[in-house]
């Protein structure tokens, strides 16, 4: 570990501040140039164990940078992940305030509730499907609580801040029509985007690892390095399958998920 206990708290609580005021803090992997993999997760661990003592309830998790072309841009070979909270929960129909956010984002995935323990090293795809009990369409709201692009440098962040950050997220939207997981081949579940009536995006689940609960497999294994697993009750948000995209106050999003119904949701 290239960082303190100390000094990973004290991130934590610049990231808080940061979320409560809306105002962006620097690189965390600039101040700390000799830092990897494991202090970013460290980071985030203590920024969640401060969100808990505040009285919010862990729920689930979030995996990101599914995509090999997300992963390319990340400059890693692997998904990252983050920890939801149960304040984070928004349900279709909402209308959210685009202030309480500092560069708000949206992105299509599927959600899984866990009802069985998935632990790892050797969890696998099997593993996840009979551990399932729904999948249910989801957006997920990201958020930069560190800045993109460094306000001195100009360089755009490294994973090791977006790790820092919780995996950027904010919220988590879910609506739709829950399936079982065995009822349908959930990497062929398409999705469009649209913002004002307009559709910006689409893409398809496979996208995701090439089958969704691959995200969710992977998680379950990465999490055992730590002593933890997905408990039974646990949300998971296996990872996006379109782009983010920029939300703005006025803005009302459509996320057709076929089959498995929609979600609408508004911005002030």
């Amino acid at each position: 570990m290239a960082i303190s206990k100390a000094e990973a708290l004290a991130v934590a609580q610049q990231l808080d501040q940061a979320e409560q005021n809306q105002v962006q803090i620097g690189h965390v992997s600039r101040k700390f140039p000799s830092m990897g993999v494991a202090d970013a997760y460290a980071i985030q661990r203590a920024w969640v164990s401060l969100k808990i003592a505040s009285g919010q309830k862990p729920v689930g998790w979030k995996i990101g940078l599914t995509s090999r072309a997300m992963q390319r841009s990340a400059g890693i070979s692997e998904p990252d992940y983050g920890q939801l909270l149960d304040n984070m929960i928004v349900h279709s129909g909402a209308r959210l305030s685009s202030a309480a956010y500092i560069v708000p984002r949206l992105e299509t995935e599927l959600a899984f509730y866990i009802n069985a323990p998935l632990e790892g090293p050797d969890c696998s795809l099997t593993d996840v499907l009979s551990s399932t009990e729904w999948v249910v369409p989801a957006l997920e709201l990201i958020d930069a609580r560190i800045e993109i692009e460094d306000s001195a440098t100009g360089e755009r962040r490294k994973v090791l801040d977006t790790i820092s950050d919780n995996a950027a997220n904010a919220a988590v939207i879910l609506g739709g029509r829950p399936v079982r997981p065995d009822s349908l081949d959930l990497a062929r579940i398409s999705a469009t985007l649209s913002r004002n009536e307009v559709i910006e995006d689409s893409g398809v689940a496979a996208a995701v690892l090439g089958h969704p609960a691959q995200g969710v497999a992977w998680l379950a294994n990465k999490i055992a390095a730590h002593g933890e697993r997905l408990e039974a009750g646990a949300l998971v948000l296996s990872g996006s399958f379109t782009s983010p995209l920029t939300v703005r106050a006025g803005d009302t999003f459509y996320a057709n998920y076929g089959e498995l119904g929609v979600i609408s949701l508004g911005f002030d």
